[in-house]
């Protein structure tokens, strides 16, 4: 990494920032007494902070950076476009060939009944479009009733209205009186934090959360319901892993009910499951996919919906205008990003590797984790994992105050040069698909080194 010129200080910085900087999903009166974390530059899986530290990013970035930072061809790529055609927009007939290119290139790693593509610019307008897409589909076939949705308590779907609604996160919900109407929940299938004492096994657990869909579809109507939503594997909400009897049978049910089938791949697509997308992981055939993040591995925003055959003809051919779109829908430099990613995935076998090489390897260093007194499971699929933290392993005890014990391994974790983020007591990570087994063996050593530091402070403080 080249260290950057004529940077001003750290304090400068974080004065700046606590005057006029309002941070996503941050207490900033909290943040603003503390200060803010600098970065200042990041190569491969390494970030660097305004104070020189290296610190391993777990967490690539916002679950985003697939394939590392500092890649040249990314930033040529982008760089050609905006000299060649630095903006122009998809409205009013318009293409332009980074669009068309990268739609193609998009469609072609897809499952291959998703043959159309809307570009967004985030995750959160990727699902408002699903909210008008199904809307529409449903119109077009004639049954007008059908507009509401179904998704799952602490499913993550975005901080937009409608993004925010189809989320089951009860502290976004109570902060902004959501849901909207016509968006309903039902429970995660979640086995460690509520099958465990269920009696059941996991399979047995998957099923019975899977038919709770089922129970929600007969008590507001079939004819009323436009589609469920969910993440192949929840993401923000603690790297839930549904065990392999969830999703046949939730599949099964969309199709003897004729409720569309969506799936949010924002996190999970572009290879972080071992597959391209999590719906190849688990067998899943979405009529709708929302995407982004992976996409153009963070390098520039974007988004986008995949369409289905059967979504797309039917609108297409009975919808006329689809009154819907952003400004920067398929903005050439994004385009230009996202096709020089792909490439990058592609030239290099990232999803393959992940799938056979560095996503077991990563697996079993990761699992190896379970024998530390402070976590009762440590789980993984591709390279996105979670280890629970508990405070007595025989039998299960989590700790009180959920999420306290969870924020101090986080802060602990980034003192320790590693990048993990906390969902309650639940500490995840999702590092590039980039990863070599030197970094997963680094990664690994400097979370038992973090879950070690955080024994002895509990102990210390009385808390174990």
């Amino acid at each position: 990494m080249t260290a950057p010129v004529n940077l001003r200080s750290t304090e400068d910085y974080r004065k700046m920032d606590a005057a006029h900087h309002w941070h996503p999903f941050t207490d900033t009166a909290e943040l603003n007494a503390k200060g803010a974390r600098v970065f200042t530059g990041a190569e491969g899986v390494w970030l660097r902070d305004s104070e020189g530290n290296r610190i391993l990013d777990g967490m690539a970035g916002l679950w985003c950076v697939a394939v590392g930072y500092g890649r040249p061809e990314i930033v040529e790529a982008v760089t050609r476009q905006l000299q060649d055609l630095p903006y122009y927009n998809t409205f009013f007939q318009c293409t332009h060939p980074s669009a068309a290119e990268f739609a193609e290139a998009v469609t072609a790693v897809a499952p291959a009944h998703l043959n159309r593509v809307f570009f967004t610019n985030s995750g959160s307008e990727s699902n408002d479009t699903v909210f008008r897409l199904a809307r529409v589909y449903w119109d077009c076939m004639d049954k007008p009733s059908k507009k509401q949705f179904i998704a799952r308590r602490n499913g993550y779907h975005g901080s937009t209205v409608v993004g925010a609604s189809f989320g089951g996160m009860s502290a976004m919900h109570g902060q902004s009186d959501l849901p909207i109407e016509g968006i309903h929940h039902i429970g995660q299938p979640y086995w460690f934090g509520e099958g465990r004492e269920t009696g059941m096994t996991p399979d047995e657990f998957g099923r019975a959360r899977a038919r709770e869909l089922e129970d929600k579809i007969r008590e507001v109507g079939a004819d009323n319901i436009a589609a469920f939503i969910a993440e192949p594997i929840q993401g923000a909400g603690g790297v839930v892993i549904p065990p392999a009897s969830y999703w046949p049978e939730i599949s099964r049910i969309c199709r003897k009910h004729d409720i569309l089938l969506v799936a949010d791949e924002v996190i999970c697509g572009f290879g972080r499951t071992g597959n391209w997308f999590g719906s190849d992981t688990f067998g899943i055939e979405p009529d709708l996919m929302s995407i982004a993040k992976g996409m153009t591995s963070g390098y520039v925003p974007m988004g986008g919906v995949m369409i289905s055959d059967r979504v797309a003809d039917v609108v297409i051919a009975k919808a006329g205008e689809f009154y819907h779109g952003y400004t920067y829908s398929g903005h050439p430099a994004a385009c230009a990003a996202g096709l020089a990613n792909l490439r990058i995935m592609q030239e290099e076998k990232l999803v393959e590797r992940v799938r056979d090489d560095i996503g077991p390897y990563m697996q079993a260093k990761w699992a190896s984790l379970g024998d530390h007194p402070l976590i009762g499971e440590a789980r993984m699929t591709g390279l996105i994992g979670a280890a629970e933290l508990v405070r007595r392993k025989e039998p299960i005890e989590r700790f009180p105050d959920a999420g306290t014990t969870g924020t101090l391994c986080r802060n602990l974790s980034v003192e320790n040069g590693l990048v993990m983020r906390a969902v309650g007591d639940t500490m995840v990570i999702a590092p590039p698909l980039v990863i070599s087994r030197e970094e997963c063996d680094e990664l690994v050593a400097r979370a038992r080194k973090t879950f070690d530091r955080l024994a002895d402070h509990l102990t210390r403080e009385g808390a174990l």
